[in-house]
């Protein structure tokens, strides 16, 4: 398989896992911005869940720009980390319903967490097909910034259970991380 074809099943599976999170969104009762207000929950949850969505498009993308081949162990792991990104439609929802009581905000955690592992068993299996001499390689490096944000997903999901806003703290502090363009890949490429 290409890798175009790869990247657009990846933006088709995204742009899907985004669609369901949207159509989760009900119309409030009322005319009036006060009707939002119960729907607040629900609101940021799905503000956070479509940033992490549209991170991990635009890391994917990026990767998959420095990868020279697609082999059978990158569509699984490909698939793998696509998996995980399809539960945070559910994920979001449970937890926006309940207005982030402590055991869906540890079922967020944990769905982040595992899409995290995902991520980076998809870096490190590209890695391996291509060698330690490959773009994929010399950009991500060490990936202190992945590292970082499974160590703090796994702390956020005790976090969830006994203390919840540490939780969605920790959730949206790895998602602020992110926002901030991560140019390794870029800078690799150019320097090509």
């Amino acid at each position: 398989m290409s890798k175009s074809r790869l990247e657009a099943f990846s933006d088709g599976v995204l742009a899907i896992i985004i669609t369901i999170m949207v159509l989760e969104l009900h119309i409030p009762h009322g005319s009036d911005l006060g009707a939002l207000r119960p729907m607040l929950p629900i609101l940021l949850t799905y503000l956070l869940s479509f940033v992490y969505i549209g991170i991990y498009w635009n890391n994917h993308h990026h990767l998959l720009h420095a990868t020279r081949q697609v082999q059978g162990s990158v569509l699984w792991a490909n698939l793998h980390l696509l998996f995980w990104l399809s539960l945070l439609p559910f994920a979001t929802g449970w937890m926006g319903a309940s207005g982030f009581a402590p055991d869906p905000t540890a079922v967020y955690g944990m769905v982040l967490l595992m899409s995290g592992v995902a991520y980076w068993i998809l870096e490190w299996t590209i890695i391996s097909g291509e060698g330690e001499d490959s773009l994929v390689r010399r950009a991500v490096g060490k990936d202190r910034k992945g590292i970082f944000s499974v160590v703090m997903y796994a702390v956020a999901i005790p976090c969830g259970f006994f203390a919840p806003w540490v939780a969605h703290l920790i959730y949206v502090l790895v998602a602020l991380i992110w926002l901030i363009p991560d140019r390794r890949i870029e800078r690799t490429l150019v320097a090509e």
